[in-house]
């Protein structure tokens, strides 16, 4: 257990502790244990992995005075969704940087965007290109908010910091309970296998197994970039919660590997063959993944299960970090699979 005055100052938004359910046809389909940590289930508006992490930089924004969060985001990104939902619990108002082609022509009123939308969010459409300065962004939109009387507070990507990685410090420490209830006190050597998209969740739960020295491996499948990318950035929000809060790990970065080569057509871009995986999961065990990250994530498992059963060891825990709205824009790309 870690102790609990260790942890920085949070809000109740998720509906904690999630389910650790094993795949019984999956895993006997897979000649392994597999068992998913279902973060989907953190709440029906918030569901996933973002909200963990928001309880903690919520809790920091109210601390500095804050009146309206901004962060940034893909044009169906989960992370801002739960982001304006999460404003409004928090009573606070949502501003989102939302990633499209056009920007004069903005996707349609579907899926995320649509949740955007009734949280009351005010978006600002930008390019990829632009999207690139998003910190140049950031700064531009806060100060015309001061400009307005109003007290902004910027949200990384993904909310990836040090400060967020603490959400997956607590869900490593729930994880290691369900395994202990598993187990007894001799738990079984444990993969996690999650979705890498901005590197938070991954630097989280790596650092809460080295924080309480568990026997438990961390593999992150990285749904965009590549290997050396996400490296930089994991040690970097490492290196930032060591400085940040030395008292809590004495070790240097901790270890945890990333599972390159399942990027496909790129972020946010199917093939039919991730699709019919993400179809059959359903069919088998009546659980769904989203297309963007659990997807990805979840083919990069099961296509290297598929060669090598133990590659993983004897157990797997996938850690499903939600996303389900964003199957709904995407739907004509699964008609000729159903």
């Amino acid at each position: 257990m870690i102790p609990a005055d260790l942890f920085p100052p949070r809000i109740q938004l998720a509906n904690t502790p999630t389910p650790l359910q094993k795949m019984d046809r999956l895993s006997q389909q897979a000649g392994v244990e597999i068992f998913f940590k279902r973060d989907d289930f953190t709440g029906s508006e918030l569901s996933g992995n973002k909200v963990r992490k928001l309880e903690f930089i919520m809790a920091d924004a109210l601390a500095k005075g804050a009146d309206t969060v901004i962060t940034c985001g893909g044009a169906q990104s989960n992370h801002c969704r739960a982001t304006a939902l999460a404003a409004v619990k928090a009573g606070l108002s949502s501003l989102l940087l939302l990633r499209t082609g056009d920007p004069a022509n903005p996707p349609a009123l579907s899926g995320n965007i649509l949740l955007d939308r009734l949280a009351g969010s005010e978006i600002v459409w930008i390019t990829p290109e632009q999207y690139r300065a998003r910190d140049e962004i950031f700064e531009r939109e806060a100060r015309r908010l001061r400009g307005q009387g109003r007290e902004p507070y910027i949200i990384p990507e993904g909310g990836s910091t040090a400060l967020g990685a603490w959400g997956y410090v607590a869900e490593m420490e729930e994880l290691a309970a369900d395994l202990r209830r598993l187990d007894g006190d001799d738990v079984k050597p444990t993969t996690v296998v999650c979705a890498t998209g901005s590197g938070g969740t991954t630097a989280g739960l790596a650092l809460g197994v080295q924080l309480m020295g568990a026997d438990i491996r961390v593999v992150g499948v990285n749904v965009c970039d590549d290997r050396d990318y996400f490296v930089a950035i994991i040690d970097s929000l490492c290196r930032q919660f060591n400085e940040t809060w030395p008292s809590v790990l004495a070790g240097g970065i901790p270890t945890y590997d990333i599972l390159d080569g399942y990027v496909g057509r790129g972020y946010a871009l199917s093939r039919p063959e991730e699709l019919a995986v993400l179809r059959d999961l359903v069919r088998l065990e009546g659980v769904v993944l989203d297309p963007v990250y659990t997807g990805k994530a979840y083919f990069g498992m099961m296509t290297e299960l598929s060669v090598n059963p133990q590659i993983f060891g004897g157990r797997i825990v996938f850690v499903h970090t939600g996303g389900l709205f964003g199957l709904f824009p995407v739907a004509d790309q699964f008609a000729a699979l159903v």
